[in-house]
């Protein structure tokens, strides 16, 4: 699995990595400490929300700006932004500026956080060579997740006592500089501009994408599900610690560490498991992990079984999480990718907030024990629902060898990375047609992309013999990028099968692109009448 990050762009992209998770923590519990000494608790609570909202409204407008612009690009710019936004953080702490332009600028530095992980995403499929590397590079990030659990909080705590919390922002943006300038080399071929990603800075593709595709829907909503179970944990798990194990405040640490060793085991588990077979299942294997080490744990009451459950519960965590992020990036359309998970981004914040203020509530009205089981249950119950669908999933696994073959040899198709071949591969319809049937004909609107598999059609204009085409040859492209009638008419000489692909994958494939686009634009005119 960690192959994957010997590839120059995996490699820098995870080191920069290290260093977001690494300030996005310390920043995080560094403003939470300035908060609690100007206010206490309530000040506390109230800049945690500060820092949520903001975050979770404009995570999927600005995830726009990696499905306009290079993704590459826009991950420097991210780090570089996220950099002067800690920065001046940094600097208002040291004046001691008042405390409502501190957490404004806290606020500031924690929403353009939400600028790296959609970014980072949509570009993953671009410089991934297989869908394997890209299994492995999502692992290998996810373990960079759960590690920063780990370790984060007791490095913000030695540069919290070292100088305060202004030193802490002030070392982080030094931190995310470096991370510009790690992936600033970064590069991949940049995605064509389409109708969809120019329309500034909106989410309305990705709202479409979900609406449409219930596949991706149903990925989003489990993977912004645990980010709410998550934001319940930080409540949970000072009541479980402190009233039902009676283990003291070591004891919410030791807990929110187990949590972290068991996402590392998850997630380095995902890139080895997940490749030899099935993702959904997998997704489904860690929701009953994760889901179910919650609950089982406010049952036990000794603190060393529920230190192994929570942890097997990180466990699952890491596992759903890698595989349903890398089955989202199979689904999403390319030009799209990062808005569709700049919204999982906003949800996920959202998700953080409100499990945060439900867990106080249930823990009031019912005690840890049924609050852990509601919030452990909540993915388990939501996979029940919905386990159907989720294993249909399975159907994402390129099916036909022979036409990722087809596929790989046509000059537009070629420049597509493997995972978008497989993409276009999996929305190709088989067809056949007798001999002397006209599959398309001349003058009619055209909605299909054919890619000839077995037997030879006659192409004809006006009446006109022009052309035959055999097996390995297409037709149909002309009418789909020029948006107008059939230029031709083909007919079956024999019995042929064909591939169909529609209009909306076949632009979405050929805008994908710049080499893609300029070959299918060179084809179109040397084939026009």
């Amino acid at each position: 699995m960690l192959r994957a990050v010997h590839d120059g762009a995996l490699r820098r992209i995870a080191i920069a990595f290290v260093a977001f998770n690494v300030a996005e923590w310390a920043t995080w519990i560094a403003m939470l400490v300035y908060a609690y000494e100007q206010g206490g608790v309530v000040a506390s609570g109230l800049v945690a929300v500060l820092q949520l909202v903001p975050a979770a409204i404009f995570a999927p407008f600005g995830a726009a700006l990696a499905d306009r612009y290079p993704r590459s690009r826009v991950l420097s710019i991210a780090y570089a932004a996220q950099a002067l936004a800690m920065g001046a953080t940094a600097v208002a702490l040291g004046l001691g500026a008042p405390v409502w332009l501190v957490y404004a600028l806290a606020a500031a530095a924690a929403t353009s956080i939400t600028l790296t992980r959609p970014a980072q995403n949509g570009l993953l499929p671009a410089v991934s060579r297989t869908p394997e590397t890209l299994m492995a590079a999502n692992s290998v990030l996810a373990t960079i997740e759960n590690a920063s659990i780990l370790v984060a909080p007791a490095f913000a705590g030695v540069l919290l006592a070292l100088s305060g919390p202004g030193f802490v922002y002030g070392a982080m943006a030094a931190a995310l500089v470096v991370a510009a300038l790690v992936v600033l080399p970064v590069s991949a071929p940049a995605q064509a501009p389409t109708p969809a990603a120019s329309g500034g800075l909106d989410k309305r593709r990705a709202v479409r994408v979900l609406a449409s595709d219930h596949r991706a829907l149903l990925l989003v909503a489990l993977l912004a599900g645990q980010a709410l179970q998550v934001g319940a944990l930080d409540v949970l798990f000072v009541a479980l610690a402190m009233d039902a194990l009676d283990i003291g405040e070591t004891g919410v640490g030791l807990l929110n560490s187990a949590l972290g060793l068991g996402g590392v085991v998850g997630a380095l588990g995902a890139g080895a498991l997940a490749i030899r077979s099935s993702l959904p299942r997998w997704v489904a294997v860690g929701i009953l992990l994760w889901g179910g080490g919650l609950a089982i744990a406010s049952s036990l009451p000794q603190a060393g079984l529920v230190f192994v459950l929570v942890a097997a519960a990180g466990a699952g965590r890491g596992l759903m999480d890698v595989a349903g992020r890398t089955l989202l990036q199979r689904i999403a359309p390319p030009d799209a990718l990062s808005r569709v998970f700049g919204l999982l981004e906003g949800l996920s914040m959202g998700g953080l907030a409100v499990g945060a203020a439900l867990a106080p509530v249930l823990v009031e009205r019912f005690g840890i024990s049924v609050a852990l089981v509601a919030v452990g249950g909540l993915l388990p119950v939501t996979l029940v629902l919905t386990l159907r669908p989720l294993m249909r999933l399975d159907e994402l696994a390129p099916r036909h060898g022979r036409a990722m073959g087809l596929l790989h040899a046509i000059p537009f198709f070629a420049p597509l990375p493997s995972l978008s071949l497989g993409r276009i591969a999996n929305a190709l319809e088989r067809v056949s047609a007798a001999a002397g049937a006209v599959v398309v004909r001349q003058g009619e609107p055209g909605d299909l992309f054919y890619v000839i598999d077995e037997g030879v059609v006659s192409v004809t204009i006006d009446g006109r013999p022009v052309r035959e085409l055999g097996p390995g040859d297409f037709f149909g492209e002309i009418a789909l990028l020029r948006d107008v009638p059939r230029t031709a008419s083909v007919t079956a000489r024999e019995a042929v099968w064909l591939y169909a692909l529609r209009r909306q994958e076949f632009l979405s494939a050929v805008r994908a692109r710049p080499a893609s686009a300029h070959a299918a634009e060179a084809i179109a005119q040397s084939r026009e009448p």
